[in-house]
């Protein structure tokens, strides 16, 4: 599968251009439900998971939801946890987008990150064209003063709680200097009302 985006397939104008801080949630009780998930279950899921790019690095992924097509995030499915952990993902989800204010929208990608003292992720762009309409969001449930997203050079720190719009269009890394782990719910977004890109027909072809 050709996860490149072809000629003319530009992002979303929706999207922000670096992070866009969209307020502080209650996460106490995915936190703690997160922080209990065995190893075994950790080391499992993550496996199996769908999303094994060279940049992620170590970074181990428990993935809830994810495009059926590289190349269209029109089209998405559950997988096996998203059932059991919809009633602690869902209102968060909701909350974190309230700013959008988009009447039907949907969540085509919703996984945890995980990524052990020391870890990064390499700098990177995410290229395939499934990736550039959606607003990418991250919520940290565990981190610690040493974690730093970077966005095109600049460093950030996300609190705990903290649900923040992420330019995936532009060059992302991260770093965890810290001696924690740090543990994100990240997840895409896109208003369904919003009129196709004028490109959609390269990715349908």
């Amino acid at each position: 599968m050709n996860d490149q985006a072809p000629i003319g397939v530009y992002p979303n104008p929706r999207k922000t251009t670096s992070v866009r801080r969209l307020g502080v949630l209650d996460v106490a009780a995915l936190r703690e439900a997160v922080l209990a998930i065995p190893e075994a279950t950790w080391d499992a899921e993550n496996a199996g998971k769908p999303n094994r790019f060279d940049a992620l690095d170590r970074t181990r992924h428990i993935v809830f939801r994810f495009v059926d097509d590289f190349r269209d995030w029109r089209g998405s499915h559950d997988r096996p946890l998203w059932d059991a952990w919809r009633g602690l993902l869902a209102p968060i989800l909701d909350q974190a987008v309230a700013p959008y204010g988009y009447a039907r929208a949907d969540f085509p990608r919703v996984m945890l990150a995980r990524m052990a003292p020391g870890g990064v992720i390499k700098p990177h762009r995410d290229a395939n064209p499934a990736a550039k309409w959606p607003h990418k969001i991250h919520v940290p449930l565990l981190t610690n003063p040493q974690v730093t997203f970077y966005v095109d050079g600049v460093g950030h720190h996300f609190a705990e709680g903290e649900a923040v719009e992420v330019n995936n269009m532009g060059v992302h890394a991260v770093q965890n200097a810290g001696e924690t782990d740090r543990i994100h719910l990240i997840f895409e977004y896109f208003d369904l009302d919003q009129p196709d890109p004028d490109w959609v027909h390269l990715i349908e072809s």
